[in-house]
């Protein structure tokens, strides 16, 4: 979509009027309209009016101005959410006698839709919902029987918070809301939690490439599992496969896959909160891909590609409130990769081919690294004649852009 600074530049152009003359006819000095149309500085509303009746945009002008100013409101209101559920999760880490407020019915609801909603808003929402709590504990407004279950609701809160930011690709700010509901965790003495919280803490540690610290965190979190209670065991060895695979690992990390294969057949009771919190087989099988990509091809690649497979279909073929759809996009940008891995470019074209129309809301951080990678891929040597290539090339750097 052109923006504003495009299309006041491209207009004035058209109309062949010089930027002295255009600065005389709206009454705009000529170094301000330069910074406007380059982009450097926002434009006021009444220079995108008066421009609009100059240059005959009828309309054009305003109406790009105006969403522009929308997406400029909008990113100036989440930075301000950003911000202060930074502070709370900082006070969570900090404050070892912290009280937990009541557990929020919305909770559930939260971690359920962030499978299918934009990062952005479940930020929004799980900050309010935190906010409450806060409000409750500094009050005393809660009983003392309730305080394991709420310091589990706030764990909770902030591990939506932990992925909300990782999803908008701020890793820093990520490991400290992931780090308050771990010290949450271990308050209330919920295991299930805890193995989450270091989870997701590898989790983000591997999003920064840090490799050795991320199989620390997952190596910690096996104190937490051996219950047969829920799922954390396996997800656990699943980013341990990812860690030792980005080392080179080929067979330690084949050797975890099929370690999480066994801890989810003994499992004993499944995960006490579905949705962020679950982990199912097709995220299991999601993660096989997702770790074997990083190896040399050969049989790790076409496990991968199996593995990947089997997730896309899973989600496709189950209950709408179980799929992940950022992690399914995923999941076809790792098949993609695997079969280049294997010499295979139509099916890699074929595979990415439903995220090459992503609306701008929809790329979270992980597919624009995962995609990017890809196209490098792609861009090799012994692809240079390959149309194919070339033109997958083409699509996914139009749309990391």
């Amino acid at each position: 979509m052109t923006t504003f600074p495009e299309l006041l530049r491209t207009l004035r152009l058209e109309s062949g009027i010089s930027m002295p003359a255009f600065a005389a006819r709206i009454h705009y000095d000529r170094t301000s309209l330069h910074h406007f149309e380059s982009g450097r500085r926002a434009a006021p509303f009444e220079v995108a009016e008066s421009a609009d009746e100059v240059l005959n945009a009828g309309g054009r002008l305003v109406a790009a101005w105006q969403r522009e100013d929308q997406a400029r409101r909008e990113a100036a209101a989440a930075h301000r959410t950003r911000a202060a559920a930074l502070a709370m999760s900082n006070d969570l880490s900090a404050l070892a006698d912290l009280d937990i407020a009541a557990l929020q019915e919305g909770v559930e609801v939260t971690a359920v839709d962030y499978l299918g909603s934009p990062p952005a808003p479940m930020m929004g929402r799980a900050h309010v919902l935190r906010a409450e709590a806060f409000e409750r504990l500094r009050s005393g407004h809660h009983r003392s029987s309730d305080r394991s279950d709420l310091y589990v609701a706030a764990g909770r809160l902030s591990g939506v918070l932990a992925y909300a930011l990782l999803d908008l690709g701020d890793a820093n700010e990520a490991l400290i809301h992931a780090d308050a509901a771990g010290r949450c965790a271990e308050y209330a003495g919920d295991a299930e939690l805890a193995a989450w919280a270091a989870g997701t803490k590898s989790l983000i540690a591997r999003f920064q490439g840090d490799y050795g610290r991320a199989l620390e965190f997952v190596r910690d979190g096996y104190q937490w599992v051996g219950s047969g209670h829920g799922t954390g065991e396996a997800r656990l060895r699943c980013g341990e496969a990812q860690c030792l695979a980005n080392l080179g690992d080929s067979k330690a990390a084949n050797e975890a896959l099929d370690s999480a294969e066994l801890a989810r057949e003994r499992m004993r009771r499944g995960d006490s909160l579905e949705g962020l919190f679950g982990f199912s087989q097709a995220k299991q099988s999601y993660y096989a891909g997702s770790s074997l990509i990083w190896l040399q091809g050969g049989h790790d690649a076409e496990r991968a590609a199996r593995e990947a497979s089997a997730a896309i279909a899973l989600w496709q073929a189950g209950p709408e409130a179980e799929r992940s759809l950022d992690d399914e996009r995923l999941a076809h940008i790792y098949l993609a990769t695997a079969r280049i891995q294997l010499d295979d470019v139509e099916g890699a074209a074929d595979a990415i081919g439903p995220i090459l129309s992503l609306p701008a809301e929809d790329q979270i951080s992980w597919i624009v690294k995962r995609a990017d990678r890809l196209a490098g891929m792609l861009a090799a040597p012994r692809y240079s004649q390959n149309r194919t290539a070339i033109e997958t090339v083409r699509l996914i750097n139009a749309l990391t852009a």
